[in-house]
């Protein structure tokens, strides 16, 4: 049911705007529904801002029929902006209003809607509405006659149109004459001026403005005027300006543009000098008359002026022309009008009594050197007790150098240009700066200059000094200076003052009859903050503290007064600590630091605009604190000397024991009495041919050979028999080594054919083996011809026997040649030596027999190879053999030949000889 209804409510509302449609078109008017519906009145109306309006929207019947509109359906909008119910009267079914107390509030459209069947928005009708303002009095009218030319005016006037009306406006100039109107001025694209080229001079002219518009007009105040007398003229033309005679004149001419027929005219003339910004004008009275020249006066010599000049109406009626094109011109030359400014500083020099003196003066001003300065005159007088003649100087330069006695001197300068001199400029040189100086000297920015002031010591001052530079480590301090009146205590330095740059600035004080010494001081016009911090160093680092270096900035990199200097250190994980430093130290000493830790640290130097950091530095602590080290070195030290100085007390109390078991005694075998001591032989045999054979000095030197036998195998059973015996016993023996019977082969034993157990045993008894006996065999079953001993070159140490000469019963004067030979070969006197083991040899040593002999030469040598023993030989089978059998066939005891009385020349003639090869070198032992 709700939903047929629902339908049935689209449908009518469907028709209806259907047949709105309809009727819209059905009319055929133009507007189409708004015309048809209704209309508004009034119809595009015309407002003043600010007033109060009504509109009433009109529905036509038609409407309301059909529509089923009404009055009180309608909407008022403003352009899309709909206008509050308020405002809206319904007067009737078909009228409907709104008002709108405030003009200024409304816009274009002003539109009047309905809504069709309560639900769509249609327009019934729209107007413009236009807003403005009714024109307003004219204000300030003025009229000007301009010439455009000779005989060309042009009449302008203008005026003060008032508020814009929002709406086009008509103003128009209306003048006459006093009997005559002439036509309208209309304004061309402007609503506050006309021009009028039609202009006549002495006829009373009459001039206002009318301003007209939709909402009203206006008309300004009538003025009455001669065009003559609003003229504003051409200005003079053709100016030119010469020099006169005096130095101080010039002449100025032009021509005027309007005719004194017209006018009379009056001038205004104004001048300045060329660098000059600064304008002045000849007073107004003497220029007041009509004329074509004029002369200026009071002008400085040699200086270039430039001038302008206008004109008006000489009763002063009507308007200045514009100033004429400038043109210039020099003033004549004329004597400076001042000397310049003189100067002094004292130099030293290379003689006690004398001085140098540096003189410089400043050149003048334009305005005092009155032309171009030629040569300045220098004069130096001496005062008493000086005797010094004036003297003169002339010079090109503003500075002059003069070396002179010490004393008091008066200078004076002078200035010269083509007509003539300056007045002299005076400066006393006195012997001393004897006079009170200037106190309490300060300088310090001020209105963007430097300022200087002082204390004045006394009242009789001449006049002051002040000196300048720029303190800087790169550049020379190069003087500036000014003069200042004496009543002065302060003033700017004048010059190029640069910011950033420390100056020296100094105040000398001049008398009548002297000077007082210059008091000085520091200042900068402009401060910033350093260039660079400073370099920190270590000096010395201890355990818990480091001094710390560093350079001051240089005044270059300092930009102002440092303040204050700041430490930062940390360590590489820990916070950072300031310490603030005062400026004048370069040194300081971190305390209660920890030991052995690295820190890091930088400096900040700092002026009154900010600080500046120097780069980063680092160094350890260290470990041990002063005096540490030598606590534990020192003890240490003393006790390791007093450990060495017991060991050597108890070295020298246990000499004689530690020499036994470190450095035994070693006997020098050049100094063995081997060549007193012989193997015991038989009696019988006689070795006194030996003299004869080797006769004292004929050997100086002995090699061995070694005689090497075929094969072991070419022995017979009896001539091995020996060496089995020898074999036997040597394991069971450690003395063989005791008497000549041993061999010191062993001493350096090498494997020989025999066994490896031979070897052993060979080896073991090495070191006690000295000497050693070299048998020679006979050739199989022969009996050898003679048995020879070989000193060994050994170094072992020697038995004790062989070094007691006096044990042997051939020693001493009835030696043997061949114990005389052994003798003259040693190298050094044979030293006597402990007998007592010759003296038990005697005692032991039975008798030896001829058979024992003939037993001992039967032996032969045999083996692979056989060498003397201090060479280092091999340890022969055949030769352990014959020792033993030496020990058994003489009861196991060594025989020495000497022992038993026998000779040994008689053995060697009575039994054949055997040689073995031999070589003879100079300086050797006779070979065996």
């Amino acid at each position: 049911m709700g939903t047929i209804c629902k339908m049935s409510s689209q449908w009518s509302w469907v028709m209806n705007a259907l047949y709105i449609f309809l009727s819209i078109c059905s009319l055929g008017v133009s507007g189409g529904l708004v015309q048809s519906c209704g209309y508004i009145i009034p119809e595009s109306p015309l407002l003043t801002l600010g007033s109060n309006f009504t509109a009433l929207c009109i529905l036509n019947e038609s409407c309301l029929d059909f529509g089923n509109i009404h009055a009180n359906q309608i909407i008022w909008k403003i352009k899309s902006s709909v206008v509050p119910k308020e405002q809206y009267r319904v007067i009737n079914r078909t009228v409907s209003s709104v008002t709108f107390s405030d003009t200024s509030t409304l816009a274009t459209p002003l539109t009047c809607n309905v809504l069709a069947d309560g639900q769509i928005e249609q327009n019934i009708y729209g107007i413009a509405v236009t807003l403005g303002l009714p024109p307003e009095k004219p204000e300030n009218l003025s009229c000007v006659v301009r010439q455009m030319s000779k005989n060309t005016f042009i009449m302008t006037c203008t005026w003060n149109p008032g508020r814009d009306t929002f709406l086009a406006t008509d103003f128009r100039l209306k003048s006459q004459w006093p009997k005559e109107t002439l036509p309208d001025c209309e304004p061309q694209g402007v609503n506050n001026s006309c021009e009028i080229s039609n202009v006549q001079f002495f006829v009373n002219l009459e001039v206002w403005v009318e301003a007209k518009n939709a909402l009203g007009k206006a008309e300004s105040e009538h003025i009455n005027f001669d065009p003559v007398d609003i003229v504003k003229p051409l200005p003079p033309r053709n100016l030119i300006v010469s020099s006169g005679e005096l130095p101080t004149v010039l002449k100025l001419s032009w021509e005027n543009q309007i005719s004194v027929v017209e006018m009379e005219l009056k001038f205004n003339i104004r001048y300045r000098i060329s660098d000059s910004p600064d304008w002045m004008e000849v007073p107004p009275e003497d220029t007041a008359s009509h004329r074509t020249s004029f002369t200026v006066q009071s002008l400085m010599p040699y200086t270039k002026y430039v001038f302008s000049l206008r004109c008006m109406k000489k009763d002063g009626l009507g308007s200045w022309s514009d100033w004429s094109k400038e043109k210039s011109g020099v003033t004549s030359e004329a004597k400076p009008s001042k000397g310049p400014l003189l100067w002094r500083k004292i130099g030293t020099s290379h003689s006690p009594n004398s001085r140098t003196v540096h003189l410089i003066w400043k050149e003048l001003e334009p305005s005092e050197a009155n032309g171009i300065i030629l040569k300045y005159e220098v004069a130096v007088r001496a005062r008493p007790p000086l005797l010094c003649p004036p003297e003169k100087y002339s010079v090109n330069s503003t500075n002059l150098t003069l070396n002179l006695t010490n004393g008091t001197y008066d200078v004076t300068v002078t200035a010269h240009n083509r007509i003539g001199g300056s007045p002299p400029s005076v400066l006393l040189l006195p012997a001393s700066n004897s006079k009170a100086s200037v106190k309490d000297i300060k300088a310090f920015p001020k209105d963007g200059k430097l300022w200087v002031e002082w204390m004045a010591p006394d009242k009789s001052i001449v006049k002051y000094v002040i000196e300048w530079c720029i303190v800087s480590d790169s550049l020379d301090c190069t003087i500036e200076w000014q003069q200042e009146l004496g009543t002065s205590q302060g003033t700017f330095l004048k010059g190029d003052i640069k910011p950033f740059k420390c100056y020296l600035i100094s105040v000398y004080p001049l008398y009548t009859n002297g000077q007082g010494n210059g008091q000085s001081t520091k200042a900068y016009l402009q401060q910033s903050m350093p260039a660079k911090g400073p370099t920190v160093q270590t000096k010395k680092v201890g355990k818990a503290e480091a001094v710390l270096v560093w350079k001051p900035l240089s005044v270059d990199e300092q930009n102002g007064f440092i303040k204050y200097y700041t430490i930062l250190y940390r360590t590489i994980n820990g916070n950072e600590t300031a310490v603030n430093v005062d400026p004048s130290k370069t040194e300081y000493t971190l305390s209660s630091l920890s030991s052995d830790t690295l820190y890091m640290v930088k400096m900040e130097a700092h002026t009154d605009e900010g600080g500046t950091s120097g780069p980063v530095f680092t160094f350890t602590t260290q470990k041990f604190g002063k005096g540490e080290i030598e606590a534990i070195v020192v003890p240490v030290c003393l006790a390791f000397l007093l450990s060495i100085l017991l060991g050597v007390l108890f070295c020298f109390n246990k000499r004689d024991l530690i020499k036994k078991h470190i450095w035994p005694n070693v006997p020098d075998p050049s100094k063995s009495n081997i060549a007193q001591w012989s193997p015991q032989t038989p009696t019988k045999h006689n070795f006194s041919s030996k003299d004869q054979m080797y006769p004292e000095g004929s050997f100086t030197d002995v090699s061995v050979v070694e005689i090497e036998a075929d094969d072991k195998k070419s022995f017979s059973e009896q001539d091995l028999k020996p060496f089995n015996l020898l074999k036997k016993e040597k394991n069971t023996s450690e003395g063989h080594s005791s008497g000549i019977g041993g061999s010191s082969c062993m001493s350096s034993p090498r494997q020989s054919v025999s066994d490896s157990d031979e070897s052993e045993s060979a080896q073991n008894t090495s070191s006690t083996v000295q000497y050693s006996t070299v048998v020679l065999n006979g050739y199989r079953d022969q009996i050898p011809s003679v048995q020879v001993f070989s000193r060994s070159e050994s170094t072992q140490p020697l038995l004790d026997s062989e070094e007691k000469p006096e044990d042997n019963p051939g020693g001493g004067e009835n030696a043997t040649p061949r114990q005389q030979y052994f003798k003259q070969n040693s190298s050094q006197d044979e030293t006597n030596t402990d007998g007592s083991y010759f003296e038990r040899a005697k005692q032991v040593t039975p008798p030896v027999n001829e058979e024992d002999l003939v037993g001992l030469t039967q032996l032969q040598i045999s083996g692979h190879r056989s060498q003397l023993c201090g060479s280092g030989p091999e340890k022969n089978k055949p030769e352990s053999a014959l020792a033993d059998a030496l020990r058994s066939s003489t009861e196991g005891q060594i025989l020495r030949l000497e022992t038993m009385g026998i000779n040994t020349a008689t053995v060697d003639e009575e039994i054949p000889k055997s040689y073995m090869p031999q070589t003879v070198r100079q300086g050797g032992y006779m070979p065996q």
